[in-house]
């Protein structure tokens, strides 16, 4: 079974050679024609995947309350420009919004909101998801676009989207990972030339056995700079939330998931969501060298219980029937939960600001 994007690659593949893992990332996600992003609706219980702020309005509410938060150990200034990338359905601003107004008006009346997005048909599905808030939110293809002033960022899920390349450990050294074509015709993986910097390794290269993978992430790092860039121009934080790790390490995390399970990632280009986990180490270094504050990385489950999300659901749960309350009752172990496979674990946070403020629920560090 091949897909119309798998015949594209295996004809580039023909016609110019193997190409990167960072390449058919890319093409899987973002080919004009046959792009997962360009041609699908991902998110949701139709989609292929359902992102946390699809689980409950809950996990919405504490970015909210964490944005507020910030704001007001920055000092409340004036005209904030709060930036969602890569928001999704609008579903997590939408509940980080009703919050803002609730909790902080003079935060909601004085800000505007800034969505970057860059498929037209989820701009659709945003802007009818914030129908309300009008001319309160602007769209923008790049981060570079928006205007000037304090900025509080929130990025779910938006990292592990981005490319990676892959090395592969082999009699000569760490080469980068390929896709080619098998004997059948077939895409397979395969060693190229490109070498790696030793030095980028977290343990010495003797140590590790053939067929050792490791993976880095240039794209992501330029996007984790920018965002510092912008932070350290007109003052701010980032809040960083996404499936990964806290230390870099070694493994091949690039995975497809395809009607909400795991796929081969050469399986059906274009048709399954890549990702891959987001190295949250690498993340931080960028920050720190960039000259910006870390708060801090956590898991996702003490991060928003850190928050009050316990707390909030009982009061969400009041009064109400034992069903509605069972079900924000499992939400809340799905987002927040520990243990194996679940979101509370899986899903790291991270904050980095400038000017350097303490934030919650991020012990400062020494």
């Amino acid at each position: 079974m091949t897909t119309a994007l798998g015949e594209k690659i295996k004809a580039i593949i023909q016609a110019n050679g193997p190409i990167s893992v960072t390449d058919y990332f890319s093409l899987c996600l973002a080919d004009p024609e046959h792009g997962y992003y360009r041609t699908r609706e991902p998110f949701g219980r139709s989609g292929d995947f359902v992102t946390a702020p699809e689980v409950s309005q809950i996990f919405g509410e504490m970015i909210g309350v964490f944005v507020v938060h910030a704001w007001q150990r920055h000092g409340t200034p004036g005209s904030v420009r709060l930036v969602e990338i890569g928001p999704g359905r609008g579903t997590m601003m939408a509940d980080m919004l009703r919050v803002i107004a609730r909790i902080a008006p003079p935060l909601f009346e004085t800000m505007s909101v800034h969505l970057v997005e860059t498929s037209e048909r989820l701009r659709d599905v945003q802007s009818q998801t914030l129908e309300s808030y009008g001319e309160k939110i602007a769209w923008h293809h790049g981060f570079d676009e928006v205007p000037p002033g304090f900025t509080l960022i929130a990025a779910n899920e938006l990292f592990d989207a981005i490319p990676i390349r892959q090395f592969i450990r082999t009699q000569t050294g760490f080469r980068e990972r390929m896709v080619g074509l098998d004997a059948d015709g077939e895409l397979t993986f395969a060693a190229g030339v490109a070498g790696l910097d030793p030095a980028l390794l977290p343990e010495p290269m003797q140590n590790l056995p053939l067929g050792t993978l490791f993976e880095i992430s240039p794209a992501r790092q330029a996007v984790m700079l920018a965002i510092c860039e912008r932070l350290r121009a007109f003052g701010g934080t980032a809040l960083v939330i996404d499936y990964g790790h806290l230390v870099t390490g070694f493994g091949d995390t690039l995975q497809a998931v395809r009607m909400h399970e795991f796929d081969p990632a050469l399986a059906h280009p274009g048709e399954a969501d890549l990702t891959s986990h987001v190295d949250f180490q690498q993340l931080a270094e960028t920050a720190l060298a960039a000259g910006l504050h870390l708060n801090g990385a956590l898991h996702q489950g003490d991060f928003l219980t850190g928050l009050g999300i316990l707390e909030r659901a009982a009061t969400l749960g009041r009064d109400r029937e034992p069903q509605t309350q069972q079900v924000i009752q499992s939400a809340v172990d799905r987002l927040a939960g520990a243990g194996e496979g679940r979101m509370g674990e899986l899903f790291k946070v991270m904050a980095v600001s400038h000017p350097a403020v303490d934030l919650m629920p991020f012990r400062p560090v020494d």
